[in-house]
């Protein structure tokens, strides 16, 4: 077979044990499953997908020795541009203390503090880190700096590693607005987000006890809004709250954690485009309760899983962990929560050329040291992820 290409370099993939491309048209169930496959990447893009026997020649050409190859996880929520670390606080949960919202003005701290080169190099290395563990796509998230000047910088920073930058604009009043959360969320609307929306894509708040109410956090995306941002929520993480149906209200692309809802916030989000983000690594490490995934499934809602990186509460890269975590204690099938730390995610940024290996897609692929996917489960804490394609091409770091 010829195929035929733009003049670019091709790769093959052969041989290829289970093949994920969540496209249903090119394979079986949900996951779009093909066994004995073969796939071909052109100039970034997914040129070809189909039995390995029937493969075109290509440029490179891989046999991955019947092992699985999937999408790239998508990370739609993380949080890596931050100073220092909070590993005694972490200690003091796991000897009972109970978590709340005010370690992230340490974080504030730290951050305000740190220079360019030293945030820079943390995102690098988190982002390398994420990259071993399969995530090929990373949306990154400000939050730490919290005044104008900081959550700028922050931007900037975020932007020279990712297209999705999300300003956190309302993370949690800093030290200095204590007790004045109005005061701060009329700086940043009125001063904060003109100045970074520029370098942002997404508007994001904390609505939850201890961060910002349902008024203010309306505020803050309706400024995120009005200066071309588009809205997403953390919201529900500690307790039941105004958080999912302010971000259905708004027409937020996502509304993350959704650890406790009642009826009505799951059938306001499957009646909705908002995409349910759990992140599990969050309630593992904070020893909160899971998210009834089984219930927000059934009801038809779209989720997503995410790593939630961040010095205080989740301090984990790896999306294989969170899925294995999805499927123990959320009651996930293994399908679904790879559905959900892949194309899932990719609905969570709006984003349709990654998730998946349909055709035109971009190639973003990993190939697991196992014949099927549902080793990610299967085999928790096992380094699985054996080679890392980004954009057609082998990747070892950002």
């Amino acid at each position: 077979m010829t195929l035929t290409t733009n003049g670019s370099r091709t790769t093959v993939l052969t041989n290829i044990g289970t093949l994920v491309t969540n496209d249903p048209t090119l394979g079986e169930g949900k996951l779009g499953v093909r066994h004995d496959a073969a796939i071909v990447f052109d100039d970034g893009v997914v040129a070809w997908v189909g039995d390995s026997a029937d493969a075109p020649a290509a440029d490179i050409g891989q046999d991955i020795g019947g092992r699985a190859l999937l999408p790239g996880f998508v990370e739609s929520h993380s949080h890596l541009v931050f100073g220092g670390e909070r590993a005694e606080e972490f200690a003091a949960r796991m000897a009972g203390e109970k978590y709340a919202a005010g370690g992230i003005r340490n974080t504030i701290e730290a951050t305000r503090s740190a220079t360019d080169e030293q945030l820079q190099a943390n995102v690098r290395r988190l982002l390398d880190e994420s990259l071993r563990s399969g995530s090929t796509t990373v949306e990154c998230k400000t939050g730490y700096g919290q005044n104008t000047e900081s959550e700028l910088r922050s931007a900037l920073i975020a932007g020279q590693f990712t297209d999705e930058v999300t300003l956190l604009a309302a993370h949690v009043p800093p030290p200095e607005y204590a007790g004045r959360a109005d005061d701060y969320v009329a700086m940043a609307c009125d001063e904060m987000i003109p100045a970074c929306a520029p370098h942002a894509k997404w508007i994001d708040v904390f609505c939850e006890r201890g961060a910002f109410n349902r008024e203010q956090a309306h505020a803050v995306l309706s400024a995120g809004v009005a200066a071309g941002l588009i809205p997403r929520v953390h919201g529900n993480q500690l307790g039941e709250g105004p958080g999912v149906q302010l971000a259905v209200e708004m027409g937020a692309a996502s509304v993350d954690h959704v650890t406790y809802v009642t009826a009505e916030d799951i059938d306001a989000l499957a009646q909705s485009s908002t995409v349910a983000t759990l992140l599990p690594g969050a309630d593992f490490s904070t020893r909160n309760k899971y998210p009834d995934a089984r219930a927000l499934l059934d009801a038809g809602v779209t989720v997503a899983l995410g790593a939630d990186c961040n010095p205080g509460t989740c301090y984990t890269t790896s999306l294989p962990f969170c899925i294995a975590i999805a499927v123990r204690d959320m009651h996930m099938t293994p399908a679904e929560a790879v559905w959900a730390a892949t194309a899932g995610g990719a609905r969570a940024l709006q984003r349709t050329d990654v998730g998946t290996l349909s055709l035109g897609t971009r190639a973003d692929a990993i190939a697991l040291d196992a014949p099927s996917y549902l080793h990610l489960a299967y085999r928790p804490g096992v380094p699985l992820v054996r080679e890392v394609w980004k954009n057609g091409a082998l990747a070892t770091s950002y």
